[in-house]
């Protein structure tokens, strides 16, 4: 990229100093082999990150405006209200529940969903609800109590909960967590799903002027979910875990309900990524439809109830953080290397003297 590019020119100017290295060339030459060695690396670790390029997105998995692939590749259900702006699933009103469902299934082994939404309705500080949810199931169009979706689902669900069903939590509302779940476990909504879930943060993104997005990232068992609300334009990391495992040939939706209390619960649209990943010859061979959704935890997720941090297995490290260790690798080679440089003409001016 162009900042590389600048990050190596500097660099360079900086190793030259004309007078220090002009006479030592196989020195030089080193370090800027070196240089190359590592920003390669650097490549190497950013190509894994999407940044929303549009040769890598799923049409038949994302919904934008102005929706056309409602009816021949999504399907809604409930009080969900298409228009051409906004996929509105549940009104302000109470004890409303909308869902809208990708009929295609999903075949893609490593996968960016990007959502963009609205929550926001006449409701005051704690007086509103319920929130939405974000799935990635085996089942669709299947109605429960869960967001308006089945509490023993297959696959991954992602809430974005606006309101605190239990009265001891000391958690800030809104509150964003995953879930992943083989059937087994019901989310416990009395709970705000405590019990089970892989970790969250609290997210202001309700009544927001601006626009609110969402991103989930599966890739080799790695998932990460983030977030961007405050109108900055970058994302903010909120949930990565490794150990996940999930299933090919899923299908994406989204769902919401209200309760006693209301808002209007809006998707704007939802865009899939492909992330282009080398898998191993014994993973290409897997049949990823026989997977079965799970997670490898130090600990089971029903003894997170009373700890709100999770303390679940260390993770190895993400692109960004890897990018970053090795830029700070390379700046400390290049500056060892001019204190090098320095300390070595001084000997060889001192050594003159004695001639």
């Amino acid at each position: 990229s162009a900042a590389i590019l600048w990050i190596i020119r500097r660099l360079q100017d900086s190793i030259s100093l004309r007078g220090c290295l002009n006479k030592m060339g196989n020195f030089r030459a080193f370090l800027n082999i070196t240089l190359v060695f590592l920003v390669f690396e650097l490549c190497l670790v950013c190509c894994d990150i999407t940044d929303g390029n549009t040769e890598h997105l799923k049409r038949e998995h994302s919904l934008t405006k102005p929706y056309q692939g409602v009816g021949a590749q999504w399907d809604f259900s409930g009080s969900t209200l298409v228009t051409s702006s906004y996929v509105r699933l549940t009104p302000d009103e109470r004890s409303k529940q909308g869902s809208i469902w990708n009929i295609v299934p999903c075949y893609l082994k490593d996968w960016e969903m990007h959502v963009q939404f609205k929550v926001h309705g006449s409701g005051k500080k704690n007086l509103h609800g319920d929130g939405i949810a974000i799935w990635y199931t085996k089942e669709r169009l299947h109605p429960g109590p869960v967001f308006s979706n089945n509490a023993h689902f297959y696959g991954l669900a992602v809430f974005i909960d606006t309101y605190s069903n239990d009265d001891a939590t000391d958690r800030s509302f809104p509150y964003i967590s995953a879930m992943v779940n083989n059937g087994s476990v019901s989310y416990d909504h009395g709970k705000d799903g405590r019990s089970s879930e892989l970790g969250g943060c609290s997210a202001e993104i309700r009544n927001r002027e601006h626009d609110t997005y969402l991103a989930i990232r599966y890739s080799k068992g790695r998932l990460t979910i983030m977030v961007d609300v405050d109108d900055r334009n970058e994302w903010k990391e909120c949930i990565d875990i490794g150990g996940v495992r999930l299933p090919t040939g899923y299908f994406f939706g989204a769902s919401a309900a209200t309760g006693d209390l209301s808002d209007n619960h809006d998707i704007i649209s939802m865009k899939l990524y492909q992330l282009m990943v080398e898998h191993t010859p014994e993973e290409e061979n897997l049949d990823w439809t026989k997977i079965e959704p799970s997670v490898s935890l130090l600990k089971s997720p029903k003894d997170n109830i009373d700890d709100p941090t999770g303390n679940f297995r260390g993770t190895p490290l993400t692109g960004w953080k890897v990018f970053l260790l090795l830029l700070c690798a390379l700046l400390g080679i290049v500056v060892c290397a001019v204190v090098g440089a320095v300390v070595f003409q001084k000997r060889q001016e001192r050594n003159k003297r004695f001639y």
